[in-house]
């Protein structure tokens, strides 16, 4: 299993006594994360807190949303910009998120519950604390791993490297573009001296912004190796040759039983960890705050919604028809069988994500490949009936079925089944819903995926044989400005030490 920052243990919700009058106590809330670190630089910054009462028990509910107040201030600024979130997880914890559109020299995070300081508040962090925006990468990997807490491996990269002996960056160069530039969407790229440069190839390559984005936030934070490689801006795994073949590297955001692709988190995940409190609404933080009902007053009924990418969603709404009871699916829109949507409409309207937590039962069901919701419904707390997939995103090979989720027949034989056993065994299945919660809780936050990219490109970097090359073609890929709030980096560059 992956590792992880350490953690106190979350309060345990199975058997839970009603603590709804039971009030915390400010000496002995817990409070820990990575937030409270000033070396783990993220687009928005997070912490926890575990609400105790004062005999020394975790309450196991909400003791009400504004119970804690939580205030940043830095004491050479008058004023500090800092967006600030406290998130009530509804189980007796709370995440605590800001973004930072400014560096201060130093950060006072003071947690106070009814005016008094809770637990070791204030938490100093002592500067510079850089924002998300500041160009000032960490020369040393190794020291950049040990402050983020980056696991020593990832089970998923090694199985993906371990088809390449090596890899040589001017014969993929030739041959890659040769063999898939014309019919697929590509990009071409290499970092040098920490600055990226690209050439794409094809002609949907609008994906690319998303890999522009992790690479530019990345040599914000640390000096990454001199790399060449490709990226598969489209949804399907590439590499379908056998290892026993001449195979090429290709990055994908989603691989399959019967392809070679070296897989990264996906970029509908890569997109909500860098705009996390920005432009999107749906992240691994905002769902678990919004997680419905408790689980007793959820609907036991399977639910779903989405599009008709799939044979098997259009079984599925059949199935729902005739048995409206056990599942309430439908589509939201019609693109790939539009000739049967009078068999299977009529569209019904979207339903807010946070919304299908009303529902003790999620399914999931491959779209065109993997269905890039996943990490939001585990991070939910109803129990995900997952289907039997080909496809898997970088995480599935570390999920256990019967313990973060309930898996299912790919051709759904064995649905109705599945959801009448979750019925007949409540507790087992809530249990295995808060067990996907956590799974998703410690190894699908931002802090995560950041090692996860940094720890493929590193590896990556060591089977090349051949050096890196700013190719023809490429251009570089320049960094947002940020002339409203420049950052001035205390680190001495390591192509300065040279």
């Amino acid at each position: 299993m992956l590792a992880t920052l350490a953690m106190p243990p979350l309060c345990e919700l199975l058997g839970a006594h009603a603590d709804s009058v039971t009030l915390p106590s400010a000496a002995k809330t817990l409070v820990w994360g990575p937030g409270l670190e000033t070396n783990i630089v993220l687009p928005a910054r997070f912490f926890y807190m575990q609400a105790v009462d004062s005999s020394g028990r975790n309450l196991t509910t909400s003791p009400g949303e504004n119970t804690f107040e939580v205030k940043m201030v830095s004491p050479v600024e008058q004023f500090t910009r800092i967006w600030i979130q406290v998130l009530d997880r509804k189980d007796g914890s709370f995440l605590v998120r800001y973004r930072m559109y400014a560096t201060y020299t130093d950060l006072h995070i003071h947690i106070l519950l009814k005016n008094k300081h809770v637990a070791k508040s204030p938490f100093i962090l002592k500067g510079p604390v850089y924002h998300e925006g500041c160009d000032c990468p960490q020369p040393s990997g190794p020291a950049w791993e040990a402050d983020m807490h980056c696991p020593q491996s990832f089970p998923q990269i090694e199985r993906d490297l371990a088809l390449y002996a090596s890899v040589d960056p001017d014969r993929n160069a030739q041959e890659i573009p040769q063999r898939f530039g014309q019919r697929q969407s590509l990009c071409h790229y290499t970092v040098q001296d920490n600055k990226v440069y690209v050439r794409t190839f094809g002609e949907h390559v609008g994906f690319r912004i998303f890999m522009d984005a992790i690479l530019l936030s990345l040599t914000r934070k640390v000096q990454l190796p001199d790399i060449e490689f490709f990226v598969n801006l489209g949804d399907w795994p590439l590499e379908k040759r056998k290892p026993t073949e001449k195979i090429h590297p290709i990055f994908s955001w989603c691989g399959s039983n019967n392809t070679r692709d070296i897989v990264m988190p996906t970029y509908d995940l890569t997109e909500s960890v860098l705009e996390t409190m920005g432009r999107v609404s749906l992240d691994m933080m905002s769902v678990q705050a919004n997680t419905g009902p408790p689980w007793q007053e959820k609907n036991s009924t399977a639910f779903w919604r989405g599009r008709d990418s799939r044979q098997e969603r259009l079984e599925l709404v059949k199935l729902s028809r005739a048995h409206p009871n056990m599942i309430d699916a439908a589509f939201t829109n019609f693109f790939f069988f539009k000739h049967d949507e009078s068999l299977y409409g009529p569209l019904v309207k979207h339903v807010s994500f946070f919304d299908f937590f009303k529902y003790k039962y999620q399914i999931n069901i491959d779209g065109t490949v993997a269905a890039y919701r996943l990490p939001y419904l585990l991070a939910g707390d109803s129990v995900v009936l997952k289907q039997d997939s080909g496809y898997y995103e970088h995480f599935y090979n570390e999920l256990r079925p019967w313990e973060h989720y309930i898996p299912i027949r790919s051709d759904l034989g064995d649905l109705l089944e599945k959801i009448q056993w979750a019925r007949d065994h409540d507790e087992e299945a809530l249990k295995i819903a808060l067990a996907g919660q956590q799974f998703a809780r410690n190894y699908l936050m931002g802090n995560s995926i950041f090692c996860y990219y940094y720890k493929l490109f590193q590896e990556y970097a060591k089977l090349q044989v051949t050096e890196p090359k700013i190719r023809e073609g490429m251009e570089l890929v320049e960094q947002p400005s940020d002339d409203l709030f420049p950052c001035s980096c205390h680190r001495t560059r390591a192509k300065d030490e040279l």
